[in-house]
């Protein structure tokens, strides 16, 4: 996915798949591995959810990749557009930008803080814990790539916004019970 981000640099590479390996994206981690996961499952009609238990995890790794990004200023592509906005900083190149790294992290500070306080308020039944990240991760990312410097496919939307959307798309109904009824998600549900 993060090749097509692209793709005119796609097209005019000279190394295509030095190209494709130099060009990755969290968010085509995470709906690959989605869905090579559910496939695998399906393949060995294995019904159980593990999802959650690689939650807190990944948002560890993800904050401490993010620092990465940050540090990596404008030589690693995950900077953000040009801004006269307060926190707008330098990243290298002579410009104020938005310090994307810097808001994700903190918005995956955010997340690990309200999930926790879900869980402590809800029993959420196996596979929601995950489905909840998710949600709310494709969601600030669709969002947050709209401060990104990005070539836009359809309605000004970039490859991960699109996405971003179709994983949005496949955790419908769970986001549908969320707005509902959320209790649908708990195990205090039917009782």
């Amino acid at each position: 996915m993060g090749a097509f981000e692209n793709p005119w640099g796609l097209l005019h590479s000279r190394h295509l798949l030095l190209y494709l390996y130099a060009n990755k994206t969290v968010v085509g981690a995470l709906l690959g591995g989605l869905a090579m996961v559910e496939t695998t499952k399906k393949i060995i009609h294995e019904r159980s959810s593990s999802g959650d238990l690689f939650t807190y995890p990944l948002i560890l790794a993800m904050i401490i990749g993010r620092i990465g990004c940050f540090t990596s200023g404008i030589t690693e592509e995950t900077y953000g557009t040009p801004t006269n906005f307060i926190l707008g900083m330098d990243l290298g190149d002579g410009l104020r930008r938005h310090p994307v790294a810097l808001y994700e992290i903190g918005f995956l500070a955010l997340l690990w803080v309200v999930l926790k306080a879900i869980e402590k308020k809800h029993h959420l039944l196996s596979g929601y814990r995950w489905q909840l990240f998710m949600i709310a991760y494709l969601s600030f990312r669709f969002l947050l790539d709209f401060i990104k410097p990005h070539y836009s496919y359809f309605a000004g939307l970039g490859m991960i916004q699109l996405c971003c959307l179709a994983g949005l798309v496949y955790y419908s109904k769970t986001i549908y019970k969320i707005f509902t009824n959320f209790s649908m998600l708990t195990t205090a549900y039917g009782k």
